[in-house]
């Protein structure tokens, strides 16, 4: 009796993977808040020199004032004002007037980071960013060396710890320190709790209902975020509100089971065992003990049919044969051509001629279709296929942007942009969230964690050049939109030389992973399949382990 068998007779549908993915969905809103919290704190209102002279007049009338100096308005400093006339200083202006968008105050507009200062908010941001590449290895290969569970914990502690620490930064030094301790956070974790989920799941359950949720909480968050900046007025209490949500992960250690999964490749079957029975208790399910004796007794099997102790296989195990190099190589490449390309279309929130805050409530309203859609056509189509038409989709919108950006007065156009920039938004959510679902089911448990790792770890790194894609578009409009075009399309074709998971029996081993989907063709798509070809849908590996179980249960009969 496999891990699946069992996990079935315990439950995989009932009200524990219920209670689990309403906890994935509430990381997925904590994870959306402290993602965004890095572009709220550091939004940059409305603002021009201080003048004695315009103390007492409207926004618009200063506005009017400066209106003669273009885009150096913000930084000009006048000497004399006297009518229509105005004397430009030499000196360096050291105090501005805002105008606070919603009456918002953020760190830039508080600390005065704007004009010759405005690098140090970048930064905190390039801190805060290097800190999620060390988070994300690091809570990784925490993930397979104590846990899940611990891991997730220790990640969302990070960034409580951090998010607090900043709301107390006076100066560039602590808040730099403070912002990579956040950074920790980033990616880890909500990543690590999608896959302890994940082990747990149903292969029902990890469509519409995950992709439902996920859609639904990031969209709250998306929506959360800048509403909650608004109403708290202040970027210090928006941080401290950011932090307190993380640090009530900290109560997920008395009520979620750690992966049994992962502790039948640290060779804790027991501990497996114990878990299951949980569950069970849980759910309400009644399993026998021979039930949970032939599940002992297959672990102990495919441990011994197993070259390599799966508590000793390392990242690099990936590599060593031909299908599982192949599979991880093309994860960590598609990976960081769709995050390249989610966060660049995400972050633009102040080149659409609106509200930042407007604009991020607007991208977040498309977000639960995006998951409803994606988890309907998962189920009827399969992973793969899901992949492949939001990437293409998406990609040709990206050019469509792009042909109509290279056009006169197109950039003003604000009805224009929010016609491509919604689908678009909508389209990459897609295409992030299944590309991290298809992601954590085609690496084995045993090094599942520190193999997501890697790919985030990448993908992070590929991001970093996102910030100057955004800016390219300064001086060049059409250029971000047709490369966006050119990435996502190069994802859409290696999404296609990567093997289904829908209602697949996911890989544990090394030895597993490397027979899942072997020899299948590029083109293979779920929904062309038949639906009862059970068996072609076990690896190679599985079916080898069935027979040498029913060859052990001959033996043990013939002796008694």
């Amino acid at each position: 009796m496999d891990f699946d068998q069992i996990l079935e007779k315990c439950g995989s549908a009932g009200r524990y993977q219920y209670l689990m993915i309403l906890l994935l969905g509430y990381i997925a809103f904590t994870t959306t808040v402290h993602y965004y919290s890095q572009n709220i704190i550091g939004f940059v209102p409305q603002h021009w020199c201080y003048h004695e002279a315009l103390a007492n007049r409207s926004f618009e009338e200063i506005a009017a004032v400066y209106a003669p100096f273009g885009k150096e308005a913000s930084c000009t400093r006048l000497d004399k004002i006297e009518g229509d006339r105005l004397t430009v200083s030499n000196e360096t202006c050291q105090r501005w007037i805002y105008n606070y968008d919603f009456g918002f105050k953020s760190m830039n507009a508080e600390l005065n980071w704007v004009c010759d200062d405005a690098y140090k908010a970048r930064i905190g941001q390039s801190l805060f960013f290097l800190g999620s590449l060390v988070g994300t290895f690091t809570f990784g290969m925490l993930g397979d060396k104590v846990g899940r569970v611990r891991a997730v914990i220790l990640a969302n502690q990070c960034g409580f710890v951090g998010d607090f620490l900043t709301t107390y930064a006076a100066n560039l030094v602590q808040f730099a320190i403070f912002r990579c301790i956040s950074g920790l956070a980033a990616t880890a974790n909500y990543y690590l709790m999608f896959i302890l989920v994940l082990e747990y799941l149903a292969p029902k359950l990890r469509n519409m209902a995950i992709s439902g949720t996920l859609g639904i909480c990031f969209c709250l968050g998306a929506l959360v975020a800048p509403w909650l900046s608004v109403l708290a007025g202040n970027w210090r209490i928006y941080l401290t509100c950011s932090a307190l949500l993380q640090l009530v992960v900290a109560l997920f250690y008395f009520v979620v089971q750690e992966s049994a999964q992962w502790l039948i490749t640290r060779t804790n079957v027991e501990g497996a065992i114990a878990r299951l029975k949980h569950i069970a208790h849980f759910n309400g399910k009644e399993v026998k003990a021979a039930d949970f004796e032939a599940f002992r007794r297959n672990c102990i099997v495919k441990r011994k049919m197993s070259n390599q102790p799966e508590q000793t296989a390392g990242i690099f195990d990936l590599m060593k044969t031909p299908n599982l190099r192949k599979i991880s190589l093309l994860v960590v490449i598609t990976f960081m051509l769709t995050s390249l390309s989610f966060n660049t279309i995400s972050r633009n929130v102040e080149g659409l001629g609106l509200s930042p805050f407007v604009v991020f409530s607007l991208f977040a309203v498309v977000v639960p279709p995006s998951g409803f859609i994606q988890g309907l056509l998962q189920s009827k189509v399969g992973r793969k296929t899901t992949a492949f038409l939001a990437m293409l989709c998406t990609g040709l919108l990206s050019c469509a942007l792009g042909v109509a950006l290279s056009m006169d007065g197109a950039q003003g156009n604000v009805t224009l942009l929010l016609a491509f920039a919604l689908p678009m938004r909508l389209g990459i959510s897609m295409c992030y969230t299944v590309t991290s679902q298809f992601a954590s089911e085609l690496l084995p448990t045993c090094v599942r964690s520190r193999g997501i790792a890697a790919v985030h770890l990448a993908a992070a790194g590929a991001s970093f050049v996102s910030p100057y894609l955004i800016h390219l578009g300064t001086m060049l409009p059409a250029a971000p939109s047709l490369i966006l075009a050119l990435l996502l399309l190069s994802a859409a074709v290696c999404t296609l030389m990567l093997p289904e998971t829908n209602n697949r029996q996911l890989p544990i081993t090394l030895a597993d992973g490397e027979a899942f989907g072997k020899g299948e063709p590029m083109l293979s798509f779920d929904c062309w399949q038949r639906n009862d070809d059970d068996v072609s849908k076990q690896p190679a590996e599985e079916l080898k382990l069935n027979q040498l179980n029913g060859q052990t249960q001959v033996e043990t009969e013939a002796e008694v």
